[in-house]
């Protein structure tokens, strides 16, 4: 492929030339033919045809070896949904826009409904597809699209719908005759609440598509899946009326996925964690991605509290080697793996040797996902880096497992949880998620439970990555990633120990005097979360807690600015934390900055060193009137970061607050001006819920 490129940019290097040459020049040369061919074009095109066969025979052949693969990326791959739908005999298809999994767990789920209402469907990434092809699936007889729209960030799509969601908005195609139907997945915490999932169904509808059921809104600050319940226990029956069709009866457990045992199998094609490629932990190759992850070893980890009971801690990865690039505001992704513990008690508890090498094979060969985790690999493998074991189940899962419970009453009671009843909803929220039960401590009290393994990992939704906001500046520290992060660990109401998988893995990532160095799997991810492009304009960063992470990397390039003798504007910092004396974080480094003049205030909010509590937005309304002219007269660019179910909206209302008591707005007018804010670029968040 690099040779290809290599040769285009000769051709259009040529071209140029060409172009900017006077007409006389070049028909003077093309008058001359023993120059139009001499040794050094010869040894050229030699040259490029001796690249092109080497990679055509060569490297081409590991090519096609790597399609065999994990990745599944088919060497030929129609990317006509159409074409498989009628070449499979399906007629309803569900499109999953999924940045965590949640969506494309729901799509399965609906898929595997479609069975019991006597239709066929198959989950898919619109991704994968031409989705300009929806206009032909009217072609298939009583056919629908159901979309599974999560909305990631401010308001956007996910990564595989972004193409999709370009596509809604630059066609003018006709879906006539097309039945769609739609739900979405988003936070009431976030501004922009489902506007991917609202987006679709408006649009779809504008372009002349039948809505056979109304939109969906899950709300994952409230309980995502049983918004997903509620809306598909109405959908259905939606879709039976619409069709003339009538539930078939089958509440049969349905399996996507068949075992394989490998008995006898080289260790060398087993995957041993890796997420696409085999063996990519122990062979990096560039460029570092989602499925390449850069093994990165740990440099610093260091405890950044002096007191309390919580630990804070500042951690560095060396990425000297990896040509990974990064931006002050990026986020890395790290992918950690579940407490050895854990997975030993769960091998245990099921009475099975965790080193047997499986294959989980789709039962369904025409699709693209062949297995749900990569494969082959071990059970030990699979719940250690593969599948989230931490979390608790949902519905779904309790359903599909109470099949292998031999008491009566624990039946009943799994299968009551998994239900739309009042009383089955009370018993879920209260035994699995208020007790915050994972896998494990469902299995240990339900003893009668005993369902295969296999079965088990095919029901389990995939461990996630988890994503940091960068704590420093490419431009100070080019070969290393900084994060900032609070160790999550507390007891539950039923009283067993609750560990964050990924916080409690990093901590015991330790610098040893040794040289052996521990590795994190991770990769960069980019973000809008930037700097003005302007180092003159004023910048309020407010960020308490672990908020301050971007903002460290922010002061650091401000201070770097001011080192090339670039006109830095005023650089203003909002933190808070519980006490001065124990976790104000970075505080040694903050109060340098500022002696330095680089912060050119450092405002601190400590919540619990007074009786009245104070945060900071009480600081943040403490100096309206110099905020306001930053914001109003100096063009200063707002950045929020940190929670966003309180902090993040109590900042929001305080920046009303100043807009109306200093700037004379009336709310309507202040929510205006931040809006505007917002689409110019210069109110910025980077929060969670």
């Amino acid at each position: 492929m690099k040779t290809i490129c290599f040769y285009r940019h000769i051709c259009s290097l040529n071209y140029v030339k060409m172009e900017d040459s006077e007409s006389q020049l070049l028909s003077d040369e093309y008058q001359t033919p023993e120059t139009l061919l001499g040794s050094l074009d010869i040894f050229v095109f030699s040259l490029i045809a001796g690249l092109l066969i080497y990679w055509f025979f060569f490297r081409k052949e590991g090519f096609f070896r790597a399609c065999s693969g994990f990745e599944d990326i088919p060497c030929s791959v129609s990317t006509s949904f159409i074409e498989k739908m009628k070449k499979t005999n399906r007629n309803v298809v569900v499109f999953y826009g999924s940045q965590t999994g949640t969506a494309e767990e729901f799509a399965n789920r609906l898929t595997k409904d479609a069975h019991r209402y006597g239709m066929k469907g198959m989950a898919t990434d619109p991704e994968e597809y031409d989705m300009s092809e929806l206009s032909r699936l009217k072609e298939i007889p009583n056919s629908m699209a159901v979309f599974c729209m999560a909305t990631y960030g401010e308001g956007g799509p996910t990564d595989n719908a972004q193409e999709f969601c370009d596509w809604m908005q630059g066609t003018d195609e006709d879906l006539e005759g097309v039945n769609f139907a739609v739900f979405g997945l988003g936070n009431k915490t976030y501004e922009h609440f489902n506007a991917t999932g609202k987006y679709t169904d408006k649009r779809l509808a504008e372009l002349r598509g039948k809505r056979v059921f109304d939109l969906g809104l899950g709300d994952d600050d409230s309980n995502l899946e049983e918004d997903f319940i509620s809306w598909k226990e109405q959908f259905w029956p939606a879709v039976c009326e619409f069709f003339g069709v009538e539930a078939t009866g089958e509440e049969s457990s349905i399996r996507q996925f068949e075992l394989v045992v490998h008995n006898d199998i080289n260790m060398n094609q087993v995957y041993t964690g890796e997420m696409g490629r085999l063996k990519s932990f122990q062979t990096q190759k560039p460029p570092f991605d989602s499925k390449n992850l850069f093994l990165a070893p740990v440099t610093v980890n260091r405890k950044l509290n002096k007191g309390g009971n919580r630990h804070l801690m500042h951690i560095e990865l060396d990425i000297m080697d990896s040509k990974i690039r990064y931006d002050a505001g990026d986020h890395v992704a790290v992918y950690p793996t579940n407490d050895a513990a854990v997975v030993n008690r769960i091998g245990e508890r099921l009475g099975v040797d965790l080193d047997t090498v499986i294959s989980l094979k789709n039962l369904d060969e025409e699709s693209n996902k062949k297995h749900p985790f990569p494969c082959p690999s071990t059970y030990r493998t699979a719940l250690t880096h593969y599948l989230d074991i931490n979390n608790t189940p949902r519905k779904n899962v309790l359903y599909e497992l109470s099949q292998y419970t031999s008491d009566p009453q624990e039946q009943e009671n799994m299968r009551k949880m998994a239900s739309a009843s009042p009383e089955g909803k009370a018993l879920y929220q209260s035994w699995v998620l208020d007790s915050e039960r994972n896998i494990l401590a469902i299995l240990e009290d339900l003893p009668s439970l005993n369902p295969p393994i296999d079965h088990l990992c095919e029901l389990l939704p995939r461990l996630q990555a988890r994503y940091y906001s960068i704590a420093s500046s490419n431009k100070v520290h080019p070969t290393s990633i900084h994060i900032c992060a609070v160790v999550i660990e507390y007891t539950t109401k039923i009283g067993r120990v609750y560990k964050g998988v990924a916080t409690n893995w990093l901590k015991n990532k330790e610098v040893t005097e040794n040289g052996h160095k521990h590795t994190v799997p991770m990769y960069v991810r980019r973000s809008q979360f930037r700097l003005p492009f302007k180092p003159s304009n004023p910048v309020i960063m407010i960020g308490p807690g672990t908020g301050i992470a971007p903002f460290v990397g922010f002061i650091q390039e401000r201070a770097w600015q001011k080192e090339q003798g670039k006109d830095v504007g005023e650089t203003i910092l909002y933190f808070g934390c519980r006490h001065k004396n124990e976790d104000f974080l970075y505080q040694q480094e903050l109060e340098e900055f500022e002696r330095a003049g680089v912060l050119t205030q450092l405002n601190v909010a400590f919540s619990r060193d007074q009786e009245h509590k104070i945060y900071v937005q009480h600081l943040l309304k403490k100096n309206k009137e110099q905020l306001w002219k930053l914001i109003h007269s100096n063009n200063a660019h707002i950045y929020v970061c940190g929670d966003a179910r309180n902090m993040a909206r109590d900042v929001h209302t305080a920046f009303y607050e100043i807009a109306e008591e200093v700037g004379g707005l009336t709310h309507t007018q202040a929510v205006d001006y931040f809006k505007k804010l917002v689409t110019k670029g210069r109110y910025s968040q980077d929060v969670w819920s």
